[in-house]
This record gives structure tokens, C-alpha cells and sequence, in this order.
């Protein structure tokens, strides 16, 4: 509450009461006058901080009353607000008066009443000195200082400063200026906690909310701009009184995030600047978000009503960045979308991971378009080559098979591991056509063994030497010495000059087609 005094001197009771009523309510000490003679008795006695003068008063004005109170030192320096329907030309008359700092055009609304008594309040004292000495005064009350980071974009990126924000655990809000409207985002702890913004509609929002929050249509116009005042301090009277669901409020505020922050990310970037402060506006400190950039791109792209998703084909795949301490925060994706994650370890099309994952290709289009705005994926173009996973102990043939990839890595891509703990990791991220293990790793015929059904499709080429019979099917086996031509045969590439020979069936085989290839 405030503690400052407001002396209103007006003849109008209306007025007065209206004064009383929504200063006092504001905080105000409010002093009520009628006439001009108890006003400036009432300003000599009680020394109020601010004077509202109306400059039509019985038997005398306004302007007389305010040379009356630049004759006494004790209310010299009362800052005066003169008050009349005449404006311009009421106002005419004050030109002289240095006590007179602001003018309230009558009729005036309650809103209006209290912002000029506090801006006039607030720069009284400047604006009386600047008038009685010549003195300069500010443009603005507390000015903005140098920024804690700012700059232009360009060379970094909204991601980089994002994350320079997250990896460093900071609080304070960034405010993004775009060629259509300013974003303000705000972080605490690195985390993202509410996003508003201005030059920006609040039907923006309000059309792409799903049926379930509909009701809260209305209450955009106050989230959206991050507004104070007793609008937002209802809403969360509201919730203190448990009066309206913080649940389907908190939602609304994750939508406005995510459709802002994809809107910045879908528009021409200019400036930033981030400020520093330790606590958030009252509304978004009651129902802070706690999210990561990922997880509120993703969710604004799976909204339906936008359109702007890339064209794909089935040539046109995705991987996984690789960037040097980039952050991998995934505060508010959910565990659905994480899994879609580790498939792009490797070029993968948008068909294969749909297949994968049992998904519609649409919603992995959506996921995966989130994800490239947070640059944490990259189009890639696929090659449909064969598929080779190795689990090879034998170094001097693991360089061999290596080397042999290599020279036919337009139509082969493989991967060699030394174990079935590191075979098992590549099985999380994608599925082989091959699968190539050597014939005296016994933890690998096991696994095959025992994993006949997931592992139906692929095809078993075992290594070795090919005297030595292995107890599980296998489609092919190299010896360790096999020139080319036995690799391109047991690799199912169509050389036709490869050697190859009838393998022996065995009962723990249900394989159709075997055959033996010797080195």
C-alpha cells in the first residue's frame, strides 16, 4: 500500500467521491476540498505529496489557487495537477506555474485517474525542479541499463542463446525482437517459464486451442502480454482460492509458448537482449512451465492448424547433429517423442521411423520438424545400401571387413563392434539387413539362438574358419582369409564368381537357404 497523500480540490462532489473511492482503494491517503480556500489551508496543514487542482472553482480558478501555493514555502514545492473539461485552453493558463507538472482531462475514467497520480508522484520532484531551475530531466523513469547480453542475429542463433541461457542456469527474461512482433521469454534456472509477447493478437493463440480449454479463450488477452495490474491478480486470487484449475491454466500457458516460440523460430530474427532478474511475474511464478526449448517446439509443431512442414520423400531421411556441447535438455517431451530420439543416431526416411515405431508418418513428421527447429536434427539424403552389424574379436579381421566396407560403401554401410553388449546398443538405434559374428564367439551364438523370432528378416553370415560347425542357422560363413568376391557372395551382393558350398543343416535351424563360403 501506498503511503502517499493525494489532496483533491474540486467542487465537484462527484468527483470527489470518485477521488476517494478509487485512490484510497489504490492506497492513497486521500484529503478532500470543495472549495479553493480550504485547499490551500489544507495543503499548508497537511503537507500532502500530490495536489489535484480542478481550474474551475467557485469565485476563483485553478491557476489562482497554484500562485497561491508558490507563495507560501511550505507548499511551493507540492507538485499541482490541474484538472478541466476547457484542456487546451485551461491548459494555456499554468505555462507559468512551475508547481504544475501534469494536466487530467475532464471527464476522465478511474484507470486514468490513478496512472497520472502515480506517474505525476513519481516525477514530481524533477519536474518541479527542472521548471523552477531550467534543469534537464529524463526521458523515462528508471531507465533501461546496458543489457547483461545483447546483440544482433546473425551469427548466433535464438537456439545458441537459448541454450547459453540453460547450460549456465540463468534467470532473467529475453526479449526477441522479430520483423512482425517482440517475443519476451522468460527463464528461471535455465528452464523456460512462460512465454509473452507483443505486436501479436490474441486470437494468434486462442485459434489453435483444442476444445478442453476453449473456455479460456478470454483470458489470452492477459496471458499473452504478460499484463499486471488487477486483471492478473484476480486470476490468481483465483487460484489461491482454488476457484479455477491450475491444471487446464498451466496448459493454456504451454500453448501460448509453443505457438510463440515456433513462431519466432518461422520468422526473420533481429535483436536480443536478456536481462537478468531473480523473480518472475506473479501469475507465471504460480504456475512456472519448467521446460525445455525441445519440448515446446515439438509441441508447437504437432499442432494441426499449422502447415508449414517440410516435404519429404522417401529419398529424404534425418540424422542426428553433431554439435560440440549442444544442449540436450528435454524438460516437457514427453516419453512418446524420446523414443524417436535414439532412431536418428543414423540416416533414417520419415517411413522408416513411422514403420519402427507403429506411429502415423504425420505425427513422426511433426516430431522430427520440432526437433530440426531446435537443430538437433539435419536433412539428409538416404542411400539404400545394405545394412551390415559385426561383433568381430579377431582385429586383423575386423580391419579386413572395414577396409572391404570402405571400397563398397556406395551399395554397403557397416558397423563393427567388439562385443554383444556393444551389438545390443546398435539394436536399440536401428536394424541391420546382416548380421556378421564370428563362429567361436559362443555370448553371440547364444543371443542368435535364442532371438531367433526378432531377429526374423536379418541375414546370418557367421566368420571363421570353415572346418568349424556352428550350432545355429546362418545364411553364409567367410573364412578369415576370403578374398573379395567371398565377401561380395556372403553379403548377398550378386557376384557370381564367388565359391560357394552346401552348409550342413542342423536342428536348430529353421533356415531355407544355407551355404557354406570357404576362404
Amino acid at each position: 500500500m501506498s503511503e502517499h497523500t493525494v489532496l483533491v480540490i474540486d467542487d465537484s462532489a462527484t468527483i470527489r467521491r470518485l477521488c476517494d473511492g478509487e485512490l484510497s482503494a489504490a492506497g492513497y491517503r486521500v484529503l478532500l476540498a470543495p472549495t479553493a480556500e480550504d485547499g490551500v489551508a489544507t495543503a499548508l496543514e497537511q503537507q500532502p505529496n500530490l495536489i489535484i487542482l480542478d481550474h474551475q472553482l467557485p469565485g476563483t480558478t485553478g491557476y489562482e489557487v497554484a500562485c497561491q501555493l508558490l507563495e507560501h514555502p511550505e507548499t511551493a514545492k507540492i507538485p499541482v495537477v490541474a484538472s478541466s473539461t476547457l484542456r487546451k485552453k485551461a491548459y494555456a493558463e499554468y505555462i507559468d506555474c512551475d508547481n504544475v507538472v501534469d494536466m487530467l482531462p475532464k471527464p476522465y475514467s478511474p484507470e486514468a485517474l490513478i496512472a497520472t497520480v502515480e506517474n505525476a508522484i513519481n516525477t514530481a520532484e524533477m519536474v518541479v525542479q527542472s521548471q523552477n531551475e531550467g534543469s534537464a530531466v529524463p526521458e523515462v523513469i528508471n531507465q533501461l541499463g546496458e543489457a547483461d547480453l545483447a546483440g544482433e542475429f546473425g551469427y548466433f542463433g535464438l537456439r545458441e542463446i537459448i541454450d547459453l541461457l540453460n547450460n549456465g542456469n540463468k534467470s532473467g527474461m529475453l526479449e526477441v525482437e522479430t520483423d512482425q512482433f517482440r517475443a519476451y521469454m522468460h527463464v528461471a534456472n535455465g528452464r523456460i517459464q512462460a512465454v509473452t509477447a507483443s505486436g501479436v493478437t490474441p486470437d494468434t493463440v486462442a485459434r489453435h486451442m483444442p476444445e478442453a480449454l476453449s473456455e479460456l479463450a478470454p483470458v489470452v488477452k492477459f496471458t499473452l502480454a504478460g499484463r499486471k495490474g488487477s486483471e492478473v491478480d484476480g486470476l490468481v486470487e483465483l487460484l489461491n482460492n482454488k476457484v479455477l484449475d491450475p491444471r487446464l491454466l498451466k496448459k493454456l500457458l504451454r500453448l501460448q509458448a509453443a505457438v510463440l516460440l515456433k513462431f519466432c523460430f518461422e520468422s526473420k530474427l533481429k535483436s536480443f537482449r536478456f536481462n537478468q532478474s531473480p523473480e518472475l511475474p506473479p501469475l507465471f511464478s504460480k504456475l512456472p512451465l519448467e521446460a525445455s526449448l525441445l519440448g515446446l517446439l515439438v509441441e508447437g509443431s504437432l499442432i494441426s492448424e499449422f502447415e508449414s512442414l517440410p516435404k519429404v520423400n522417401s529419398d529424404t531421411g534425418y540424422v542426428r547433429r553433431s554439435i560440440r556441447g549442444q544442449n540436450l535438455d528435454r524438460a516437457g517431451l514427453s516419453s512418446r517423442h524420446m523414443k524417436l530420439m535414439s532412431l536418428v543416431a543414423e540416416p533414417i526416411s520419415i517411413g522408416q521411423m513411422a514403420a519402427q515405431l507403429g506411429w502415423a508418418e504425420e505425427e513422426v513428421l511433426r516430431v522430427v520438424h520440432g526437433f530440426e527447429m531446435a537443430e538437433l536434427v539435419q536433412p539428409c539424403q538416404i542411400t539404400h545400401s545394405t545394412k551390415v552389424f559385426g561383433v568381430l574379436s579377431n582385429a586383423a579381421f575386423a580391419q579386413r571387413t572395414q577396409t572391404y566396407f570402405k571400397a563398397n560403401q556406395s551399395t554397403l554401410s557397416g558397423r563393427i563392434v567388439r562385443d554383444l553388449l556393444g551389438l545390443k546398443l546398435l539394436l536399440r538405434r536401428s536394424r541391420p539387413d546382416i548380421l556378421l559374428f564370428e563362429n567361436s564367439d559362443e555370448a553371440m551364438v547364444s543371443f542368435v539362438r535364442e532371438n531367433k523370432e526378432p531377429l526374423t528378416g536379418i541375414r546370418i553370415v557367421v566368420a571363421g574358419h570353415p572346418d568349424e560347425n556352428v550350432n545355429v542357422g546362418c545364411d553364409a560363413m567367410i573364412g578369415y582369409d576370403s578374398d573379395d568376391a567371398i565377401f561380395s557372395a556372403a553379403f548377398g551382393l550378386g557376384q557370381s564368381d564367388a565359391k560357394t558350398n552346401p552348409a550342413p543343416a542342423t536342428p536348430a535351424t529353421n533356415a531355407t537357404s544355407q551355404a557354406t563360403v570357404e576362404g
